[in-house]
């Protein structure tokens, strides 16, 4: 059992390393219409993420392999399920990769403005599709007794589910935002710390109706919050860590700000996960066809090696992680290799 809790524990840190190092990428891309209004500023903002944009999107394949091999099942009904839904996440991330590396290769105005909608648009969808997924996710999905999930793709779009997407375009703004401090200088820094502010009042008010309305629910997540109330101190967490993240860039300390906004979506991400345990996707046909951290495992020697795996292979993965952001830190200066 042990091994099946800690594959849970782990398979929730790769995600939540991705929701918070591509996270910002995506709200840089949400952002970048509004605080970059000439083409030098683009470029500016397009090159905050350029050294670690393509490296930051690793971590959402990790966290497939991941799924794959500790809970294959949970692996098959997600990707049958979510077909259409997982084709059109393929098809904004191809389209965000296109209009990264394309949109300085010609001088022409037209050609840029193209791409950077592009950009746009793109970042746009992939917070959206992956907040309205993580809301069915919550929501249950209709699981049968052999795993298997029968739904439409306008089924996924509910009013809850939709609901989550907005507050994670306003979530990963903000996240965006903090992090555009560390990286721009005069005009486009002024203009971020003037959205951040609204950022996280807009955030702040969507996220507590979202809470509320969560609880609502009947299921997993409203019993275990309420069986086990000591996980509430997830929530809280981040709401405290948000406050310190608006206190500090009040005091243009951006690198703890940035911290701060980090720590918030980790414990938003903890909280879901704590009020999933032990189920990974939730039956709204019926709760005895849940797929929980042992029905839905691989086999005790399957999860014991990949566990030394992951054990030989986080730390290198971190330590080059570390590196590229240490040897790419400070603000933003173009030249001939820029983007």
């Amino acid at each position: 059992m042990w091994l099946n809790t800690t594959w849970f524990v782990l398979y929730v840190v790769v995600i939540g390393g991705y929701v918070i190092l591509d996270g910002f990428d995506l709200g840089v891309g949400i952002l970048s219409p509004f605080v970059a209004h000439d083409d030098r500023e683009r470029r500016v903002v397009l090159n905050s993420i350029g050294p670690v944009w393509d490296g930051n999107e690793v971590w959402l394949v990790l966290g497939g392999g991941a799924l794959f091999a500790a809970f294959p099942l949970v692996y098959a009904s997600l990707f049958s399920g979510f077909y259409l839904a997982m084709m059109l996440v393929l098809l904004v991330l191809i389209m965000r990769t296109v209009a990264v590396e394309f949109r300085s290769q010609r001088q022409s105005r037209l050609w840029r403005a193209t791409f950077d909608w592009f950009f746009f648009g793109s970042s746009l969808g992939i917070t959206v599709l992956l907040g309205v997924a993580l809301g069915n996710v919550i929501r249950g999905l209709p699981i049968d007794a052999q795993g298997n999930m029968d739904i439409a793709l306008v089924d996924l779009l509910n009013p809850y589910s939709l609901a989550l997407g907005v507050t994670a375009v306003v979530m990963l703004s903000l996240h965006g935002g903090i992090f555009l401090t560390l990286k721009t200088e005069d005009e486009i820094l002024e203009r971020v710390r003037r959205a951040v502010p609204w950022l996280m009042a807009v955030f702040f008010g969507l996220m507590t109706l979202l809470i509320a309305w969560t609880l609502l629910l009947d299921t997993p997540i409203t019993e275990n919050y309420g069986d086990r109330l000591w996980i509430a101190v997830f929530p809280v967490l981040g709401l405290l860590a948000a406050l310190a993240g608006w206190r500090w860039i009040h005091d243009h300390r951006y690198l703890h700000a940035f911290a701060a906004s980090s720590l918030m979506i980790a414990f938003l991400m903890a909280a879901v996960a704590a009020g999933l345990y032990p189920v990974l996707l939730h039956s709204s046909t019926d709760t005895a066809y849940d797929l929980t951290i042992t029905n839905a495992a691989s086999a005790e020697p399957t999860l014991r090696v990949m566990f030394v795996i992951a054990i030989i292979g986080m730390p290198f993965v971190l330590l080059y992680t570390a590196g590229v952001y240490y040897f790419f830190r400070g603000k933003v200066v173009l030249d001939d290799e820029s983007y």
